[in-house]
């Protein structure tokens, strides 16, 4: 009897199958390239902090593996060039934040290796120049995420010895601080965060060894938040199904043409896959994993709609090559 039903059952998925592609995704169905470019000129490092101002990319701070760090440099995608400006003039840290509004990157917070610091910095990108601005209200911080949205700072979430998601509004034209209505669910630190039309998407990280898989969005407008899909395969529905590989700590994030990704980072080993989130549709998508070595405290950043990873800590290497991701072409192993 059970032969003749297990007949019948294989007679069934011939039917079925014959005439379609199997739903099965591996590496070579995947989409989007990972391009080598030029590498970033400073010591190889982790932890270092990121931002975009126009169509320029500021990178500095981080940890080498012995030497917390301050030299700070500017990329030009177009032009593939690195160039060193003036060094940061605060504490070494690694783990800090970095934002950009009203024309200026502000960068402060992070570790130095004994000290959880809350100081604040300006950078005026013109003129190549610092000046210390007022510190931070909160709790002074590592592994907090932050973003520029218009004319505005904001920071958010971090470990103090206790994990948090707090929130922050920091306003330039008065160099005032303001604490805002957190995010809900659950607390975390070395989360992940890009930006979308104006809205900020804050996702992954961990929160007492686990890692989380809710993902809220903040919109300035009207100073709220909203709970995005979960990360992970926990409706019944089948959209999710192949939510395997999503969340991580220490990953990197940046948006391009409409749509977010995440890439490297750790799951307890090192990761390098890459799913791109689109906000319309409230879905994400595996595409071409990283092709640089697998990774975590690396950055991320896009200029004028190209995405870039660089930097990171592979076991005990400290990483300094730069890879720019091309969404929608077909991978390239030569390149």
């Amino acid at each position: 009897m059970r032969l003749i039903k297990a007949i019948r059952l294989a007679a069934v998925l011939f039917v079925f199958c014959s005439g379609c592609t199997p739903d099965t995704t591996t590496d070579d169905d995947l989409v989007g390239n990972w391009i080598k470019r030029s590498d970033f000129e400073g010591v190889g490092r982790s932890e270092a902090i990121a931002i975009t101002q126009g169509d320029k990319a500021y990178v500095g701070l981080g940890y080498d593996g012995v030497n917390r760090l301050t030299d700070f440099w500017e990329y030009d995608g177009q032009n593939d060039f690195w160039r060193k400006r003036t060094s940061f003039p605060g504490t070494p840290r690694s783990s800090a934040i970095g934002f950009a509004a009203n024309g200026k990157l502000y960068i402060g917070l992070g570790y130095d290796g004994i000290n959880y610091l809350r100081d604040m910095w300006e950078y005026d990108p013109s003129a190549d120049t610092w000046k210390q601005v007022s510190d931070f209200i909160g709790s002074g911080r590592y592994d907090a995420i932050a973003f520029g949205i218009g004319e505005n700072g904001y920071i958010c979430s971090g470990y103090d010895g206790n994990f948090l998601k707090d929130f922050y509004r920091y306003t330039p034209a008065t160099d005032s601080w303001e604490q805002l209505v957190s995010p809900g669910g659950t607390k975390r630190s070395d989360a992940a965060v890009f930006v979308i039309d104006n809205k900020a998407y804050v996702c992954t990280g961990t929160n007492n060894g686990a890692m989380v898989n809710e993902m809220w969005m903040y919109d300035p407008a009207t100073e709220t938040w909203t709970e995005k899909r979960k990360m992970t395969s926990v409706s019944d529905e089948d959209y999710d199904d192949d939510y395997t590989s999503i969340v991580r700590g220490n990953a990197v994030a940046f948006s391009m043409n409409g749509l977010g990704y995440i890439t490297t980072g750790t799951t307890g080993a090192y990761t390098s896959t890459c799913w791109e989130y689109n906000p319309g549709t409230d879905l994400w998508v595996e595409k071409t994993a990283f092709e640089g070595s697998a990774r975590e405290g690396a950055i991320g950043f896009s200029i004028n709609n190209r995405g870039y990873v660089a930097t990171g800590r592979s076991s005990g290497l400290r990483l300094d090559d730069l890879r720019e991701f091309v969404s929608e072409m077909e991978y390239d192993e030569n390149d």
